[in-house]
């Protein structure tokens, strides 16, 4: 059994200057000697938790953590309207991985996420798997177009009436199209209203799928302050629509860049936005992983699967 250690708060915080009008927030946790480790949070513009973590072994591990582009602490804001979402693609996401990396003067990191970020760790370890000592996620996601229209469609044969209001809140004649390119534009209106109101249907569903699985929480992404949700659905749309400007089934089809990197994915057999096919496509492709399916969580986790992410850690502390 691996406890939770002492909550354990930032020694180090900073921005780091993109060079393209974008200031990304970092902090470092744990032992300035320690292995260093990064974090990649969820969404995409979840933003990463302001409170302390106590899943890392404080005097075993570095342990880095940054808000992606234009959510939490980092700037501009996708909050404000005048932030240039063009700026905010998966390659640069992975480039500023890997400018944090240089600027923090690390050689080589583990790399850890859920969700959204299981799919950014996959992407930048197979991009620059000289630079990644492990990577431990779950929830998985891999961001196929197949996946993307499960989660804002296909999930609706559980949950009818919820999506009906998901796909009824846009305009008439956008319904039965391409409901994720409806919400962006709904997203960039002038009215601030407008925008409110879109996030908020947008995080009505997002709730509705987790609301049935063992661990569900009511308002999982309704419960976010104003900006921060008006943030997290313009950053969603932008990025889902897009298919992540990945090829389709490109980081399954190309898992075999990853081997003789230990891989461990964590993933709950109810996690109804993100059926557990993905994962297992992911692992039998890449070399080396070990994948755990846990029986009594979804995709809101479950103390089972927060154990199984921190008894990977603790394997990979001293390595």
């Amino acid at each position: 059994m691996v406890d939770l250690y002492p909550p354990t708060g930032p020694y180090d915080r900073g921005f780091l200057d993109t060079g393209d009008g974008n200031r990304l927030y970092y902090e470092q946790l744990g032992n300035p000697d320690g292995k260093p480790a990064v974090h990649l949070h969820g969404g995409p513009g979840a933003g990463t938790p302001d409170r302390p973590t106590r899943a890392w072994d404080p005097q075993a591990y570095r342990v880095v953590r940054f808000d992606q582009r234009n959510c939490g602490r980092s700037t501009p804001h996708a909050g404000d309207p005048a932030a240039d979402m063009r700026l905010n693609t998966t390659r640069h996401l992975i480039e500023d991985i890997e400018r944090l990396r240089e600027h923090l003067g690390i050689e080589r990191w583990l790399v850890n996420g859920a969700s959204w970020g299981s799919a950014l760790s996959v992407a930048y370890a197979q991009q620059h798997p000289e630079r990644v000592t492990e990577v431990v996620v779950a929830a998985v996601f891999t961001a196929r177009r197949s996946e993307i229209d499960w989660l804002y469609r296909g999930a609706g044969q559980f949950h009818p009436e919820a999506w009906d209001r998901f796909r009824d809140a846009v305009p008439e004649g956008e319904r039965d199209g391409d409901l994720l390119a409806a919400y962006a534009r709904l997203m960039e209106h002038p009215d601030r209203a407008v925008r409110e109101r879109a996030a908020a249907d947008w995080l009505a569903w997002e709730d509705a799928v987790v609301s049935g699985e063992p661990n569900g929480v009511p308002g999982m992404y309704s419960r976010q302050e104003t900006d921060a949700r008006v943030a997290f659905v313009r950053i969603c749309a932008h990025v889902f629509g897009h298919g992540a400007w990945l090829e389709e089934g490109q980081l399954i089809r190309d898992a075999h860049k990853l081997a003789g990197i230990p891989g461990v994915l964590v993933h709950g057999r109810h996690d109804l936005g993100c059926p557990v096919q993905t994962a297992w496509e992911l692992a039998k492709a890449w070399p080396g992983a070990r994948l755990h399916i846990i029986e009594d969580s979804g995709h809101a986790g479950s103390e089972l699967m927060g154990l199984t992410v921190r008894e990977a850690l603790e394997e990979f502390k001293t390595r």
